[in-house]
């Protein structure tokens, strides 16, 4: 399944008290949706998965299925380093009738090569939707290999990776190795545009939150073969892309939707609200794209 270029990781409204606000998030989705978002992730980092429940992730999964009503992909995170619990959130999440699934590398438990191959394959023959793996070794502290991955692409249902290490060798790797029908995203917006170049199809995006339509036009340019054009996007881009994490994720891009007028709330323990050095630094950069 193509899911598109621009698959964001949607952020997770919370209300005063800190519970999933069910019309700020229907708000959201419109708002991203109409803002160049070709699909929704939903709860993976960015939307605070850790901080989740299980029964709030099927909440969530089950709200924006009913909303979206089909008319973009909802792909749901149901990875984690447990891979029976996995197994068991995956089918509910197919029984909700979500369109895809998202992986993430077993964390802290830190498995061989050989166990991350053996979790996946299980937990993706636990469903009959597509599955994006999800490798970002800077959060969970194990790294799957090239090998790995492209031994994993061969399973029929896993037709994606976002492939967070920031390695574009590591990507050009897979794309070269990989069938023309498996999709390589990078997991980093500021890559979006080198890794397009190497073979990715897109990216699992952060800041598309709020430069949505400003990267589908970068894409264009791209794919149009108008190079220079789409490399005066990205250097136009740039700033605003890496002034979404001078905190810790989804900090700084909650604090740009709610200047924008997007309310979703604030952050759940154990992240913070930003400093006001940050906050008047996201704003003057939010104040220029």
């Amino acid at each position: 399944m193509d899911f598109g270029h621009i698959l964001t990781a949607m952020v997770t409204p919370f209300n005063q008290k800190g519970l999933i606000d069910v019309e700020k998030t229907k708000s959201l989705i419109d708002h991203l949706i109409a803002n160049g978002t070709d699909a929704l992730v939903v709860a993976g980092t960015t939307g605070e998965s850790p901080t989740l429940s299980t029964q709030e992730k099927l909440e969530l999964f089950q709200l924006c299925v009913d909303y979206v009503n089909h008319r973009v992909p909802v792909i749901a995170g149901t990875g984690s380093n447990n891979t029976q619990a996995s197994i068991e959130l995956t089918k509910a999440a197919t029984d909700i009738g979500v369109d895809g699934i998202m992986l993430v590398v077993p964390y802290y438990n830190k498995p061989s090569q050989e166990g991350m191959y053996e979790h996946f394959k299980k937990i993706a023959e636990s469903t009959k939707l597509p599955v994006m793996l999800y490798n970002v070794p800077g959060r969970t502290g194990s790294h799957l290999a090239v090998e790995t991955t492209i031994a994993l692409a061969k399973v029929p249902n896993i037709v994606s990776i976002k492939e967070a290490s920031g390695d574009l060798e590591q990507m050009a790797a897979i794309v070269s190795a990989t069938d023309s029908d498996f999709r390589l995203y990078t997991g980093d917006d500021a890559n979006t545009l080198p890794a397009m170049a190497i073979g990715a199809h897109g990216v699992v995006s952060v800041a598309a939150h709020v430069i949505g339509n400003e990267m589908q036009e970068m894409i264009t340019f791209f794919q149009s073969g108008s190079v220079n054009e789409a490399g005066k996007c990205h250097r136009t881009l740039l700033p605003i892309m890496k002034a979404m994490f001078l905190a810790p994720n989804p900090t700084c891009i909650k604090y740009a939707l709610n200047t924008i007028g997007i309310q979703v709330g604030g952050v759940r323990l154990p992240l913070t609200p930003l400093k006001v050095s940050q906050e008047h630094e996201v704003k003057k950069l939010l104040q220029k794209s």
